[in-house]
């Protein structure tokens, strides 16, 4: 028994040094998928501009051309990779042992969910790539541990997905607070620790590939605290009522329900090419308003700056259609839109106060009412813009809008979404291909 114990020694530390490798190796590696993936649909929001400036009218064919191809195609080959990819990482996380070899977290799901996210942007789609990322960079991870032949945990799952939201937006601490409040469902010391260096592997490859910058820019919002105490309530009830309002309308469409909700359902290419007119129709009357992620308006909105007042409706309007479609793509960006928009109506109101604080503010609302993460919905709008001076009153928005959320709609939106996945293989009732990107 004593001669054993070196050789269990030796065994256990090159089994630690694997699991070290694979992780690190695995963060570089969503790190700059991520970077790519992030490049690549840039690229693919202006081909479209470009195709819009050559020929107006071309939404109205293109549009639900692919919305009705990219449903399709994914419904039949790649039904894991449809919709967001964040309840399929919550499921995977769940049962790492049973998903391990699915196609939940495979690489063919994560080759597809990119395509069919990109086809989105190109079309016009009203999607982001946040919640892609998430499913990509876990796919990244799990292929990488096999490659090293280390068991696949739930805390190699969960790292890769909280590094994804990290190396999306550039905003480390929100990766590590996402995996905490929403893929974790039990957050282990170990899992801390994995997350956290996933997370700072792929920030650092982020970092010294992208630079150091502040995806919406940094700013300096402040509010004097008369205004917040008015202001905080407003934007949290409205962004909770909205954002439960989205919740519930996503996740009726993925339940048994009434005749004609399953009339609906079984018509999913129908559906999609439907939804594909509707965001061309919003994105037409609206000059382009509401297509593709809405980043650069937001930017504008928060930097105090006007857009069309008709902004946030529009694209509530385009990311509902894009998400009801069943296709690829993600709902993080498009939802800090809507909650710009938002919070810019609500702004009119307040006429003497800083409007790029409102917005703010308007965004973690919506956002929280949207994916019921309060404390990522805050870290992430600080990490976002830089301005730590607005704590306070985005702390007590997202903690209203959570509240009044909960009310309208009684699911967690990528809670109830991750049942579906939680079999073993994606659903396959007619009623279960659509779900929220």
């Amino acid at each position: 028994m004593p001669k054993r114990l070196p050789t269990l020694l030796a065994y256990r530390h090159v089994a630690v040094v694997h699991n070290r490798l694979a992780a690190i190796i695995g963060a570089v590696t969503l790190g700059l998928a991520a970077i790519i993936f992030a490049r690549m649909g840039e690229v693919a929001q202006k081909l479209f501009l470009h195709l819009v400036a050559i020929s107006p009218y071309a939404p109205f064919v293109v549009t639900p051309l692919v919305f009705a191809t990219v449903v399709h195609v994914t419904r039949h080959s790649f039904p894991a990779a449809r919709g967001s990819g964040i309840p399929q990482v919550m499921a995977a996380g769940r049962n790492p042992e049973r998903h391990a070899n699915g196609d939940l977290v495979s690489l063919k799901t994560a080759w597809a969910k990119l395509a069919g996210t990109i086809a989105m942007l190109l079309a016009g789609g009203s999607v982001g790539r946040e919640g892609p990322t998430v499913q990509i960079s876990a796919a990244l991870m799990v292929a990488v541990h096999r490659w090293f032949r280390v068991p696949i945990t739930a805390g190699v799952i969960i790292a890769g997905g909280a590094a994804g939201v990290a190396a999306a937006f550039n905003t480390p601490l929100a990766g590590v607070a996402f995996a905490i409040e929403e893929l974790a469902a039990a957050f282990e010391q170990k899992v801390a620790v994995m997350v956290m260096l996933a997370v700072m592997i792929s920030g650092l490859v982020s970092l010294g590939l992208a630079g150091d910058y502040v995806y919406f820019g940094a700013m300096e919002g402040g509010m004097p605290l008369r205004t917040m105490f008015v202001v905080s309530p407003i934007a949290g009830i409205t962004g909770g009522i909205l954002g439960g309002l989205f919740s519930r309308s996503l996740i009726a469409m993925t339940m048994p329900g009434k005749s004609w909700l399953m009339a609906i359902r079984s018509r999913p290419v129908l559906l999609a090419a439907l939804c594909g007119f509707v965001v061309a129709m919003t994105g037409w009357t609206t000059d382009g308003l509401s297509w593709g992620t809405g980043y650069e308006a937001t930017k504008l909105l928060l930097a105090g700056h006007s857009a069309p007042m008709i902004f946030g409706p529009a694209k509530f309007v385009s990311t509902i259609a894009t998400a009801l479609s069943g296709a690829p793509g993600g709902i993080f960006a498009p939802a800090l839109s809507v909650g710009a928009g938002l919070g810019q109506l609500i702004s009119v109101v307040f006429p003497g106060s800083p409007a790029g604080a409102i917005v703010l503010l308007g965004m973690v609302g919506y956002f929280t009412g949207v994916v019921r993460a309060p404390m990522t919905s805050v870290i992430i709008m600080m990490e976002m813009t830089a301005d730590r001076t607005m704590i306070l009153p985005l702390i007590a928005t997202a903690l209203i809008a959570d509240a009044v959320s909960a009310k309208i709609c009684k699911h967690k939106l990528y809670h109830a979404l991750s049942r579906q996945f939680r079999g073993g293989t994606p659903a396959t009732h007619p009623g279960q291909q659509l779900e929220a990107s």
